[in-house]
């Protein structure tokens, strides 16, 4: 019986993915150097610690020329926060949360970014008190494509893999939850569309598209699922 949901956050919840990129292209474009978006998509779904691209690295090779990388820092962050604010909560959110309570079932947020920066956004919008746990890259040891966030929020939750399913934009994201053992849902955002997500459970256009009904149907797949693997 499918007992919670697990949300992923950026991108997913807010697009806070595109904003992010969009701060960094336009410190690019100060420089007269290109960023492009194929340079940018290996970062999607990590967290800090295990992204293998540094932007900062990467715009002093690039134009040749040394920063004071926490002015860069402070200037880039103010205006991903200033593109952030006006950013709303993506469609099908809301209604799949208070559907989601409705019937009884947890809520729960695993992202690779840290507990301040989730619960803040979280907040803003009135959304944190529908969830019953959160899990973030800061707290565990590893971040997304390692299962860890996940795992912590099962635990947090008091829940096993097989009743949960998770909620997914990236394919680090998707990796995670599948290596928790978890059924995976993806929809793909702007920038994660160009990643193959061959190896998610299910793959929507939208979270409108995961209604109540949907997720009856899901819990039939999960049931069967774990009745054949015994």
């Amino acid at each position: 019986m499918l007992k919670a949901i697990i949300f992923d956050f950026d991108g997913l919840v807010i697009d806070t993915e595109m904003p992010d990129f969009t701060s960094w292209q336009e410190i690019y474009q100060e420089h007269n150097v290109t960023f492009a978006l194929t340079d940018w998509l290996p970062l999607v779904g990590t967290g800090p610690s295990t992204s293998p691209f540094n932007p900062y690295d990467y715009l002093e090779e690039k134009s040749g020329k040394s920063f004071n990388r926490e002015a860069l820092r402070m200037q880039r962050m103010k205006r991903h926060h200033e593109l952030i604010a006006s950013q709303p909560v993506l469609p099908g959110v809301e209604a799949l949360i208070r559907q989601a309570k409705e019937k009884g079932l947890l809520l729960a947020v695993a992202s690779s970014s840290t507990r301040a920066w989730v619960t803040g956004h979280l907040k803003e919008r009135n959304l944190l008190h529908y969830f019953d746990a959160i899990a973030c890259g800061d707290e565990v040891k590893h971040a997304k494509p390692q299962p860890d966030v996940y795992q912590s929020a099962l635990t947090q939750l008091g829940v096993q893999p097989h009743e949960a399913i998770a909620l997914e934009d990236s394919l680090n994201g998707m990796r995670a939850a599948r290596a928790a053992g978890i059924f995976c849902v993806v929809i793909p955002n702007e920038l994660t569309r160009h990643f193959d997500f061959s190896g998610a459970s299910l793959q929507l256009n939208s979270l409108t598209e995961l209604s109540l009904e949907h997720i009856h149907t899901l819990i039939a797949n999960i049931e069967t699922m774990t009745l054949e693997s015994h």
